[in-house]
């Protein structure tokens, strides 16, 4: 599949991302620069560097595959994903933004460890923990993604186009850090737009139009509606929706708002992200809808759904245009692998080392945050080696893992006046061992973990304050 063209473009734009790398390392002299950006992040830079770390090869691969092989029934995450990031920077992102800085946090763990009077330490370790483990996942989904796309495009062996877009990303994250992170993220989420209004538009003429499709999605048993097909139900419907409170408890994310320069800019970017993500969803859909038209059998993919927009891209364009358009997958990919790797070495250097070192210098903290992020992209290259693994399924465990584990503790917190640290912990560590327990059982089948994870989190919480710590504050005004 690969051309000379298509080499060249990769090339460029490789270069282009390390590039921005080198120049933001003469930029970062302190480890609030390195982790946050030293809070001055403007309104577009903001809403697409979230949004595009947010939806990663999900997006571009994840997504319309599985509505390639399933149809429209997958558009209910889709819609949950939708709701749940107005929800997110609606009432989480400017308490966050403004308490964050009164307790001088520049992680979630620290501070919900402030926040709450945690003296002992155990929230901070405990979140901490918790970030590491599921961000190796998460962070294997989008090196799966990468070796897939790679592999693809350039006809070299899984395991090696693995390591190249592995050793890119780390490059640039290593040595830029959050500011190289966000200003490549706001340049991906660029292309990524871009390249999911054209795509389908021209899929569907090239693919035969309604008609073609609906004689194919007969053929093949795919719905194309909203309310049937596989796996559809009252359970699959409210499994999909359930995606969505998954935003209140996705670092990578929550980092964002964290570093905004002020609200103002804050409710910018809000406009700006829902309106990104409003049409990029619709954009996966359509893709994975239109790639019916032009690929009746899966097997015309190598037998990978997955694949489909980089087949339908490789099938639309000459090689200059199309080398571009499958940038922007790979945008897609890096975009969330970097700022998850960032966070991940945040959670190192602030949340381990500063910890165990309270005098550590600002030069120690953002080596420390460095060495991180090689070791733990070493782990997750190593999950990802696998060629067997889905993108898809990777995510939804892990994105599951951190809706359960903090979504409510960071809600709560937040919004509930003289919260115990005690009742948090408890809560946090249920949402986790219902995800674990729930994904082990097979009961994720029926209907997703992050559900009975997120409630039963705050239940524990609300109860462990009522009858052992205390009353639970009054909620504040949501605003």
């Amino acid at each position: 599949m690969a051309t000379t063209e298509t080499l060249i473009t990769f090339v460029i734009y490789l270069i282009f991302l390390m590039a921005v790398g080198i120049y933001f390392y003469k930029k970062t002299e302190t480890a609030e620069d390195y982790v946050l950006g030293g809070r001055g992040m403007g309104s577009w830079v903001t809403a697409l560097s979230a949004q595009a770390s947010d939806m990663s090869g999900w997006l571009l691969m994840g997504l319309p595959g599985a509505v390639y092989m399933t149809g429209m029934s997958q558009t209910w995450t889709a819609i949950g994903l939708t709701l749940g990031t107005y929800l997110n920077w609606r009432i989480l992102a400017p308490k966050l933004r403004v308490q964050t800085e009164e307790t001088d946090s520049m992680t979630l763990p620290n501070f919900l460890s402030k926040k709450l009077g945690d003296d002992t330490g155990t929230i901070r370790i405990f979140s901490a923990i918790v970030i590491l483990f599921f961000f190796t996942i998460y962070s294997s989904s989008g090196i799966v993604a990468a070796g897939k796309l790679f592999s693809s495009i350039l006809g070299i062996d899984y395991k090696l186009a693995v390591l190249i877009g592995v050793g890119t990303i780390v490059f640039y994250t290593f040595m830029g850090g959050y500011l190289a992170c966000c200003w490549t993220d706001f340049f991906q989420g660029t292309l990524m737009f871009l390249a999911i209004l054209i795509v389908p538009v021209l899929a569907y003429t090239a693919g035969g139009g309604i008609e073609n499709i609906q004689a194919i999605s007969q053929a093949r048993n795919i719905s194309l509606s909203l309310f049937h097909g596989s796996r559809i139900g009252i359970l699959g419907i409210i499994s999909a929706l359930a995606w969505g409170l998954g935003y209140f408890g996705q670092p990578h994310i929550l980092v964002r708002f964290m570093s905004v320069k002020n609200l103002y800019e804050l409710k910018k970017a809000r406009i700006i992200a829902m309106l990104w993500v409003i049409i990029s969803l619709i954009g996966a859909v359509a893709i994975g809808i239109t790639g019916i038209g032009l690929f009746a059998d899966v097997s015309k993919m190598g037998g990978d759904s997955e694949k489909v927009f980089i087949y339908m891209i490789s099938m639309l364009f000459n090689p200059w245009v199309g080398g571009v358009m499958l940038a922007a997958i790979l945008s897609a990919i890096m975009s969330t692998i970097d700022s998850q790797l960032l966070v991940s070495a945040s959670t190192l250097s602030e949340d381990f080392y500063r910890y165990i070192k309270k005098d550590a210098s600002e030069k120690e903290i953002m080596w420390t945050g460095r060495i991180g992020i090689i070791l733990i992209s070493v782990i997750a290259t190593i999950i990802a080696m696998d060629t067997n693994s889905q993108i898809l399924s990777m995510v939804s465990y892990a994105w599951g893992g951190f809706g359960g584990a903090f979504g409510p503790a960071i809600l709560m917190t937040l919004y509930c006046e003289k919260l115990n640290w005690k009742s948090v912990f408890t809560g946090m560590l249920v949402g986790v061992l219902v995800i674990i327990f729930w994904k082990l059982s097979g009961l994720g089948n029926y209907l997703y973990e992050i559900l009975p994870a997120f409630v039963l989190n705050g239940l524990t919480v609300y109860l462990s304050e009522k009858f052992v710590f205390g009353k639970v504050g009054l909620p504040q005004k949501i605003c």
